[in-house]
């Protein structure tokens, strides 16, 4: 990006875990909080996007968020009001939830109030803990789950991803973590999200930058006019990004914002 094009950038979303936040130290830097500071001090619309639902969805101090896409944008919606929501088709969620058991997973189903879980495992469990969450094992599971679902959330590695889709149609994982999936309606992702949001603010692709690292943020950075993969991104979202900033331990996404004028 040249330097001059920031003049075009109006919105930018963000990934959180390995974008906004070390995943090593679960905390975002001063830096990082002083780059949003400025951005929104420059105009730009501040969007995070992230997999977690909105319960879960984490506050920064001082920095108000304008758009938040949770449920990997499966649920849209500013402080006032909801842009975009992309429930899974009951249908799917009690064939996925069959399919967890027949492997011996245990699996949360999310709505907007919260998650609640069949059973917990050790991989569930630890997902959890990355956003500093415990798994709720809920009485009323089956009540939940035929409800308004916008994600499921299970344990397992690749190897098990065709036995939990086994048969549906509706939903696809889409993962950012070796250990667990996040299970999404298969024609909703953050991209999906991006074009969403930008319609809401009349703005066109090129009015907006993404960043991002895991495999789930692919569909945004493309969405985006702009797509900055993280320098620990995964092999497959760099290649998938317009260019790479530095690494978020590094504050890669502050130095980029300084090299090209946006704050």
């Amino acid at each position: 990006m040249k330097k001059d094009a920031a003049k075009d950038i109006k919105i930018a979303f963000f990934d959180v875990d390995g974008t906004l936040v070390d995943m090593e130290k679960k905390i975002i830097s001063p830096k990082m909080i002083e780059t949003l500071k400025r951005l929104k001090k420059n105009g730009i619309i501040l969007c995070i996007a992230t997999g977690r639902g909105p319960y879960m969805v984490p506050t920064f101090p001082g920095i108000d968020f304008d758009v938040f896409l949770a449920f990997n944008a499966s649920y849209c919606y500013t402080k006032d009001e909801v842009i975009f929501e992309n429930p899974i088709l009951i249908e799917d969620v009690r064939k996925i939830v069959a399919n967890a058991a027949a492997i011996n997973r245990p699996i949360s189903v999310a709505n907007v109030e919260g998650c609640a879980a069949n059973g917990c495992d050790k991989d569930l469990a630890d997902y959890f803990a990355i956003g500093k969450q415990k798994v709720k094992v809920a009485d009323d599971f089956e009540k939940i789950m035929n409800g308004k679902v916008y994600q499921l959330m299970v344990g397992c590695g690749k190897e098990e991803y065709e036995a939990l889709l086994k048969d549906v149609d509706g939903a696809r994982i889409t993962a950012w973590w070796p250990r667990a999936a996040d299970i999404t309606p298969a024609k909703g992702n953050k991209g999906v999200g991006v074009e969403k949001v930008l319609e809401y603010y009349h703005l066109k692709k090129e009015n907006a930058i993404a960043f991002g690292d895991g495999s789930n943020d692919i569909e945004m950075l493309q969405a985006a006019g702009i797509g900055v993969a993280m320098g620990n991104a995964t092999e497959d979202v760099k290649a998938a990004a317009d260019v790479i900033c530095g690494d978020v331990t590094e504050e890669g996404i502050y130095y980029y914002c300084i090299e090209h004028g946006l704050i």
